[in-house]
């Protein structure tokens, strides 16, 4: 059976539509919950999915887990283990392979579609172009080196990149299940007030692209998931 380890900073931000398709291609799941959970589990897991968050790559003062964090995709990606992160996810595989994460200069938060590279173009996330998906962070990351850059978008330069068939870094979240995103509305409603965000215009988003994000996010996880090398499938 092939074990997947997912890190999970808040309890919202899940693994949404990806959890169907990876209980359907026989993944046995395990949930660790970052700060509190012991990542021994991670370290020769087939698959390690790290998820969003609040919290900053930068607060590692604050929030020492952080260094555990980014020292166990450090050790990962030197392995060539495959690894999915998302967002937050995305921010600390870029710090753990001495890439900078910095503030971006303003929120961005809503759906709009990205902009793929000549990369992204040959790559899975083929399958979300010309889909709006779900952007929400307020800082981004450099491109590593060794990256492939797969996304942009007008508010973000580097939206995703990848290293070779294993690893995949998306700073948006594709895998928004739009069913629970209320729950994302409740959670950060303090950082949309701030932002000056009316939820009502997000959720007439989610109700709008919901659907089709879904169906395109699957068939982009479903394409990365047949790449991975043989032993992790």
């Amino acid at each position: 059976m092939k074990h997947a380890v997912v890190l999970q900073h808040i309890a919202f931000e899940d693994l949404g539509t990806l959890q169907p398709l990876l209980l359907a291609q026989g993944w046995q799941l395990h949930v660790l919950q970052a700060g509190i959970d012991a990542l021994d589990a991670a370290e020769a897991t087939d698959l390690l999915v790290v998820l969003g968050g609040p919290v900053s790559v930068n607060d590692g003062l604050l929030y020492p887990f952080l260094a555990d964090s980014i020292a166990l995709l450090q050790r990962r990606l030197h392995l060539q283990r495959p690894t999915l992160g998302i967002c937050l996810g995305a921010q600390l595989m870029a710090r753990a392979l001495g890439a900078e994460v910095a503030p971006s200069g303003g929120k961005e938060i809503g759906f709009a579609p990205l902009l793929l590279t000549d990369e992204g173009q040959r790559s899975p996330l083929l399958a979300l172009q010309g889909i709006p998906v779900l952007h929400w962070h307020g800082e981004a990351f450099e491109l590593p080196d060794g990256a492939h850059r797969l996304a942009s978008t007008p508010a973000c330069r580097h939206q995703a990149f990848s290293i070779g068939k294993h690893a995949l870094a998306l700073q948006c979240h594709p895998e928004l299940d739009a069913r629970q995103f209320e729950r994302w509305l409740i959670g950060h409603t303090l950082e949309l007030a701030q932002a000056g965000i009316d939820p009502n215009d997000l959720r007439a988003q989610a109700r709008r692209y919901g659907a089709p994000l879904a169906a395109a996010a699957t068939a982009m996880f479903n394409h990365w998931l047949q790449e991975l090398p043989e032993n992790a499938r």
